[in-house]
Order: structure tokens, then C-alpha cells, then sequence
């Protein structure tokens, strides 16, 4: 399935009958974004979903905080290798030229400033680019794993938001958090399943949305004031014709 047409595939029902992007609809549109020659790392969740989407004509080295350096799409039983696994403990595959190193040149590559970009799921956003993703109380056990280092050390964050409000439908794109941060204005780019959202010195810019959704109805959904950009203006228009 190519990326372009699990964007246009049929979109799944949200909580109020609005039409959003599912999963692999959500990975598959911030795959299109990744430009040619970074390097990535994929957090664990939806993000790790990105990695079966990137165009195979575009090259993007994975990078895996368990050591690896060149990490291709998921496995399938055809070739099933258990001995390689990605930090969510899933089957990869090696594209050519890949590294297998060790946690600590792992978290060098990550501490060091080498990663152009890091991919993480989240459960709220704030319009300054705080975000919160490790714990939803501080009396239950904490999950942190190296997120707190991939967000000080990657040049960009992207965060990805699995559904656009949650089941009660409290806000996840808030104007501050009040779940426990996880990195202090560190998020540049919100996808979830009703927008793409770009955290900005200006405020939150949306310049993707899902079809058939208005301009007004998302910002009903959204905890803190939302521009439009003129291409999110025209791409809507396109998709009504």
C-alpha cells in the first residue's frame, strides 16, 4: 500500500460521526512530510507505523533507540528473523548499509544532535510546544523510556495524537498541559486524525485537514485558538470540487 493511497483509502468514524484518518492513514501522511536524507527515529506506537509508508524512492535512515541504524519496515512471516526487534519489540527488517551498535552509541547518536527529527505519540499537546507523553497520573508507574532524550537532543519533534480529542472528550491540543511534561517547547508538528498542525512562534497553524471537515468544527475540538494557512485553505477547496 503506498502512501498515497492509504491517505485517500476509505476514513474511519470518529466518536461524533465526523470522518478522520485512521492508523495507518495518520502514518502513512506524516511519511509524505519526511524529507530525503534525514534521519528519523519512530517512537514507539503509531509512530512505528511511519516506517511501512516512506516512499521507496526516498532515502531515510530509521534509527532505533535499541541500536539500530538503518531500520527497514516491519517483517513478515515470509522472512520472520526474531533476533531483530525495534525498541517496541516488533519484527524489522535491515535496509542495506545498516548498523546494529550498542545503547550507548545509540543514545550518542540520539543525545548528540544527530537525528534530524523524532516521532512520538502523546497524550496532550500545549500551543507553546510543551507536550506530555509518559504518564497520565503520578500515582501510577511511570514509562519514560528515552523520549525525555530524544526530544532535547532531535533537531525536530513531531507528535502524533491517535485521536484528536479523547474518549471523554477532554481537549489534547491544549493551550497549557497539566499532565506531567515530558519536554518544554519542543513539539513543531501535531498530526492527528483530524488535522496536521504546525506549533508556531505566530500560534497553532493548521495546514492539512480531513475532508468534509470544517474550519469551525475543528476548532470546537481544539483546546486553544487555530490559524489557517492558505494551503490548508486551498487543499480543502480542492477536495470539495
Amino acid at each position: 500500500m503506498t502512501a498515497t493511497t492509504a491517505v485517500n483509502s476509505k476514513a474511519k468514524a470518529t466518536a461524533d460521526n465526523m470522518r478522520g484518518w485512521d492508523r495507518k492513514q495518520m502514518a502513512a501522511r506524516l511519511a509524505q512530510d519526511i524529507p530525503e536524507g534525514w534521519y528519523v527515529n519512530l517512537g514507539i506506537g503509531i509512530p512505528l507505523m511511519v516506517g511501512d509508508f516512506i516512499p521507496a524512492d526516498r532515502e531515510v535512515v530509521l534509527q532505533s533507540e535499541n541500536g539500530i541504524v538503518g531500520m527497514g519496515p516491519l517483517q513478515t512471516r515470509a522472512n520472520l528473523d526474531t533476533w531483530i526487534v525495534n525498541a517496541g519489540k516488533q519484527n524489522v527488517t535491515l535496509k542495506k548499509g545498516a548498523a546494529m551498535v550498542g545503547h550507548a552509541d545509540s543514545f550518542a547518536m540520539i543525545r548528540g544532535g544527530h537525528l534530524d527529527l523524532c516521532v512520538l505519540g502523546s497524550f496532550e499537546v500545549a500551543a507553546n510546544g510543551d507536550f506530555a507523553n509518559w504518564t497520565v497520573s503520578l500515582k501510577s508507574v511511570p514509562a519514560v523510556g528515552g523520549a525525555m532524550d530524544l526530544v532535547a537532543g532531535a533537531r525536530q519533534v513531531w507528535v502524533m495524537l491517535a485521536t484528536h480529542v479523547a474518549k471523554d472528550g477532554a481537549h489534547k491540543l491544549v493551550a497549557r498541559c497539566d499532565l506531567p511534561l515530558t519536554g518544554l517547547n519542543c513539539v513543531h508538528r501535531v498530526y492527528s486524525d483530524l488535522a496536521v498542525i504546525d506549533i508556531t512562534a505566530d500560534g497553532l497553524v493548521v495546514t492539512d485537514m480531513v475532508a468534509g471537515l470544517s474550519a469551525e468544527e475543528l476548532q470546537s475540538k481544539t483546546g486553544a485558538p487555530l490559524l489557517f494557512a492558505d494551503s490548508c485553505r486551498a487543499l480543502r477547496a480542492d477536495r470539495a470540487a
